[in-house]
């Protein structure tokens, strides 16, 4: 395959934190461009304590540049590919040997470091002058702000609406139980089987209705529910036939789009039977990073690494010293996952895996 020694090209949509510590992975082997519309990496589980407490985003936010020293970086989204190239909004064509797409969920955040640091500042203004709050959603994200919320101001009343009938759908009962137990024992008032309608407030009011036709008056929101798959580009791109219902890309054991021999998907777009998590979205990366090795040096397709689903484990932080924890077999909550994750939130960790200083 290799001619006269020239790397292959490797792009790479998506610089979340699959595609990031792949293009990070295999820089000095191949000739990469990662496509992300915005200049840094973001280490998505320390977003909610970067709220309560923003000097924390200085190591969990990342340009880039810092880790990618051998790779191009194009700040753009990608609009469109064929079997050769991938299009970028400002018209860039980009061609690739491999592509890799890892574009996650969809989640509208500045372009730059900064203005996403400004942001949490912003957030952490907002928490700072409310005396109450709502968040509505509850799921990881808004147990995770709620923890954080009631641990570092605990004088703020916090509410917590979900739609469900129990916390964290996806995880066990139990883990449910034990949250909502921990969050009650902090006075956060958990209201389980309503929905908010946000557009019933007038901006000075600041009273929501509930679907149960209760008012909560708060004075400011945080909603924290599900975002949609950044998948929708590909609805007209030759990947359309590669789309599950629920829009997400089809792979095979060796995170090979289904039918493709030099397309790649990881994270939480592949239709994968597992929790979509971080710690195996890195392992998706270091799965393909390794296959991509063995290809791009001319190894045969047989020998390629496999990926078998993760099993069920899952942290859910709640504050600074407790988490609830679920593994295959047992769940617990209190001090000893709270060690796991919840006092640096595996951010050196990830820092050290990206080459970077914890």
């Amino acid at each position: 395959m290799e001619s006269g020694g020239e790397k292959r090209r490797v792009v790479v949509v998506g610089g979340g934190i699959a595609g990031s510590l792949l293009a990070k992975s295999i820089q000095f082997n191949a000739d990469v461009t990662l496509i992300d519309p915005k200049e840094y990496l973001e280490i998505t589980w320390a977003n909610l304590r970067n709220m309560v407490e923003p000097s924390f985003a200085e190591r969990s936010v990342i340009n880039h540049r810092d880790y990618l020293t051998n790779g191009r970086v194009v700040t753009s989204a990608a609009i469109n590919i064929t079997d050769t190239e991938v299009l970028t909004e400002d018209g860039f064509l980009i061609a690739y040997d491999y592509l890799v797409i890892a574009t996650g969920h969809k989640d509208p955040v500045p372009t730059t470091k900064m203005d996403r640091l400004n942001q949490y500042q912003a957030e952490n203004q907002k928490i700072q002058s409310a005396h109450s709050i709502l968040i509505v959603g509850g799921g990881p994200t808004g147990v995770e702000l709620a923890g954080e919320i009631a641990t570092d101001f605990p004088e703020k009343k916090v509410t917590l609406v979900h739609k469900g009938s129990r916390l964290l759908e996806f995880i066990g009962a139990k883990a449910s139980d034990k949250t909502l137990s921990w969050l009650r024992s902090r006075k956060v008032e958990v209201k389980l089987e309503q929905a908010v309608d946000l557009n019933s407030t007038s901006d000075d009011s600041q009273v929501y209705q509930t679907s149960t036709g209760e008012s909560i008056k708060v004075d400011c929101h945080f909603l924290c529910v599900g975002k949609p798959l950044a998948s929708a580009w590909l609805n007209e791109t030759t990947l359309k036939t590669n789309l599950d219902k629920k829009g997400r890309l089809m792979v095979d054991e060796y995170l090979r789009v289904k039918g493709r021999s030099n397309i790649f998907a990881i994270g939480d777009i592949t239709d994968i039977p597992e929790l979509k998590q971080g710690y195996l979205a890195q392992r998706h990366a270091l799965v393909v990073a390794k296959n991509l090795k063995l290809l791009m040096a001319g190894g045969k397709e047989s020998k390629m690494s496999k990926y078998g689903p993760g099993s069920e484990i899952a942290l859910v932080s709640l504050g600074r010293k407790a988490a609830v924890a679920q593994f295959p077999f047992t769940t617990i909550s209190g001090f000893v996952p709270g060690l796991l994750k919840s006092r640096d939130l595996f951010v050196g960790r990830t820092r050290k895996q990206m080459g970077l200083q914890p």
